[in-house]
């Protein structure tokens, strides 16, 4: 029998320090069989260890997934959120000693797209985001672990508030805490549409790129990399001083 044609994927990437002195986001994506996978980090630590965090996370959940592959496994969320637990207990074992600030933590966000079943599943922790752009609407697929999101979710802070609060960086859950987490995946795998899109994004990134402005710069790029281009040009046309490290990976399907 032949095997179900692969959905087509354009793919792209940028990782930018900002404003700051170092750059403690990192990601990877990768590719087999079947599946496609990408995964983000935002890391932040005593000794700018951040940008050592971040990196063993994403190296932690691309091996992961490059094993599943190997093995012959198809998609699951629940292999996404072991390999985010995973990278957890090796940023705990390898500060097993350490106390208070000199922790390393990190946020993640996890994308996998089966692309012959055209379905797909994410997992994160903390404030990296995953949006899906479908029929020029920006929707967030992930919850924010924070102290702003929780505030919303009560009903105390509406959505557009939350946005320019002082505190909407604060988290409340994030890797390489001594506290455990409890990783968020998709409770099912969701069906995708040729000409859907996918954003993954740290805080740097979706504190400027609003999903109105993910939607537009979208309607208007020729490809993954001019879509890229146009969102970072408003990060960089907004010029702020103190601009975080900001990165992301652009999917688009079909």
């Amino acid at each position: 029998m032949t095997p179900p044609p692969l959905l087509p994927l354009d793919v792209h990437t940028c990782v930018d320090a900002g404003a700051r002195d170092h750059n403690e986001d990192d990601l990877r994506i990768g590719a087999g069989g079947e599946l496609a996978w990408a995964v983000l980090s935002d890391g932040a630590g005593g000794h700018s260890r951040g940008d050592e965090a971040s990196r063993r996370v994403v190296t932690t959940v691309d091996e992961a997934m490059r094993r599943a592959v190997a093995a012959g496994e198809g998609l699951s969320a629940a292999r996404l959120g072991d390999a985010i637990e995973q990278a957890h207990a090796r940023l705990n074992a390898e500060q097993a000693n350490l106390q208070g600030r000199r922790r390393m933590h990190a946020t993640v966000v996890a994308l996998c797209l089966d692309r012959a079943r055209s379905e797909v599943v994410w997992a994160h922790v903390g404030d990296s985001r995953l949006y899906r752009l479908r029929d020029g609407v920006a929707v967030a697929l992930t919850r924010d672990d924070s102290l702003v999101q929780q505030m919303v979710d009560a009903g105390y802070l509406t959505a557009e508030a939350a946005q320019h609060h002082p505190r909407k960086n604060q988290l409340l859950c994030a890797l390489g805490g001594a506290e455990p987490i409890e990783v968020h995946v998709a409770e099912a795998p969701l069906p995708v549409r040729a000409g859907d899109a996918f954003l993954l994004c740290s805080d740097g990134w979706w504190d400027v790129v609003t999903p109105e402005a993910i939607a537009r710069t979208r309607r208007h790029a020729l490809d993954a990399a001019d879509w890229v281009h146009r969102m970072r040009s408003l990060i960089l046309e907004a010029n702020e001083s103190n601009q975080d490290n900001y990165s992301a990976v652009v999917m688009i399907v079909g």
